[in-house]
């Protein structure tokens, strides 16, 4: 008899920066998979945005989650690194955030959830959202980097042609898919251009 497949775990953060939804888009699409188990963690600015940019209350943002944790409560089971866990996602992920998990800060449970990704050596994606970028935020992008974490900023695919907001939305969430290595069908391949007269190099 064939092993059941085992549970993945994504950790869904969403931090104060613009763009609640990509965090919100996530979530919805994560529900839908079969095999994931979602554990959501807003910080207090997150929750803001996610009423003032979603029209989205507290209630209906946490239905979207398997398990919801609250950011202050340190002893949650998403802070230890006996938990097992498949990836864990920061969108968006505000300067603030990027510094804590940069520096090894830790101080609330979403920046010490990110340091155990870091310290287990599980995949840490951030979709930070800031512009213009300073140095100090280019530093620690490239500290978190280096630590192995993905910083994905979620950019437009121009060349896709999106038609609305939506499109843009779910081109950037199915990139973090791809990182975290889920399948999709939530945008198109890019299957290369054919240019006239061009030809295979021998």
């Amino acid at each position: 008899m064939a092993d059941a497949p085992r549970t993945r775990r994504v950790i869904v953060a969403i931090s104060g920066a613009s763009g609640a939804v990509y965090g919100a888009r996530l979530l919805q699409v994560l529900q839908g998979q079969p095999g994931v188990e979602t554990h959501l963690v807003v910080s207090d600015a997150g929750w803001r945005n996610l009423q003032h940019e979603l029209d989205m209350d507290r209630p209906a943002v946490e239905a979207l989650a398997h398990r919801v944790h609250d950011a202050a409560n340190v002893g949650a089971a998403i802070a230890s690194g006996s938990f097992q866990c498949h990836a864990m996602v920061v969108a968006p992920c505000s300067m603030r955030t990027l510094a804590a998990i940069a520096h090894g800060l830790a101080d609330n449970l979403l920046t010490r959830a990110a340091d155990v990704a870091l310290k287990e050596r599980r995949r840490l994606v951030l979709m930070v959202r800031e512009s213009p970028l300073h140095l100090t935020h280019l530093r620690n992008m490239v500290a978190v980097t280096e630590m192995g974490g993905i910083v994905c900023p979620p950019l437009p695919a121009f060349y896709l042609r999106p038609t609305s907001v939506g499109d843009i939305v779910d081109y950037s969430v199915a990139r973090v898919l791809d990182l975290i290595d889920l399948p999709h069908d939530m945008a198109p391949r890019w299957e290369g251009l054919d240019m006239p007269g061009a030809q295979l190099a021998p």
